[in-house]
């Protein structure tokens, strides 16, 4: 089936320090403007973000501090690359969770207005899931060959699941390893928050620090050293789960037992 276009489609995708929005950083832009007569026009750049480069980050895209080093920061080339969009509607992939609003936070940030709430935005993950399930009955078919019978009664679900994890290992000999430990860091699990409600996070060096208000980012043990009567508000006033001040409290303790 042939895409029509009225007007161009700017696919674009973004790479950066991280995934914070308002808080990280461009480090790479690019753009294919797919054409109404099926032509391609291709731009892309580096952007100096003018801040550090997590390592963890440069893990994944393999870009940089000294990639950046002599790259044009955003506000050079904002208008350049809003050039670039505009007349165009839009499409990514995890381009409405992700790439939209970080781009428009930091367009804004930069100082340039660029409205894109009247464009029409194509999201080709969002697509794929529709089409091609990420659910439990969907993996149990590919992994296994069975149909879900069961599907959403607790005991069939986790009969299912054991049995896709052991169609994983055996589909993906080379790649998995049959250890909890391998199977944990591929799933990611060191990296859940402290709290099961996420107003915490790990920092870089392993304490624990706020992700939400004026603080966000701060150790509580920074916080409890700058603005200790602000630690004294979240605990009596901030409405906070108690899981979560239970986590902090420990912290807190570890810090100054």
């Amino acid at each position: 089936m042939k895409l029509e276009l009225k007007r161009p489609l700017a696919v674009f995708d973004l790479e950066t320090t991280g995934t914070r929005i308002g808080h990280d950083r461009i480090v790479q832009v690019a753009v294919v403007r797919m054409m109404p007569d099926g032509n391609r026009e291709r731009w892309q750049t580096l952007v100096n973000p003018g801040m550090p480069i997590p390592p963890e980050a440069s893990a994944i895209h393999g870009i940089t501090d000294a990639d950046v080093a002599n790259a044009p920061a955003l506000g050079d080339i904002a208008d350049e690359l809003i050039a670039k969009l505009d007349g165009s509607d839009l499409c990514g992939f995890n381009v409405l969770r992700f790439d939209l609003p970080f781009l428009s936070e930091e367009l804004f940030r930069v100082g340039c207005e660029w409205d894109s709430s009247a464009l029409r935005v194509v999201d080709v993950q969002r697509i794929y899931h529709q089409m091609e399930p990420r659910n439990l009955s969907a993996a149990l078919k590919f992994y296994c060959g069975k149909e879900h019978a069961g599907a959403h009664d607790a005991l069939a679900d986790v009969e299912a699941t054991a049995d896709v994890l052991l169609g994983q290992l055996d589909r993906y000999p080379e790649q998995l390893q049959g250890t909890v430990d391998f199977l944990g860091e591929m799933s990611g699990d060191r990296q859940r928050r402290p709290d099961a409600a996420g107003k915490l996070a790990f920092d870089d060096h392993g304490g624990i620090c706020l992700t939400f208000g004026k603080y966000r980012g701060w150790s509580l043990e920074q916080i409890g050293r700058s603005d200790p009567g602000y630690i004294q508000w979240l605990f009596t006033k901030a409405e906070l789960p108690g899981s979560t001040l239970a986590v902090m409290k420990r912290a807190l303790a570890d810090v100054h037992g």
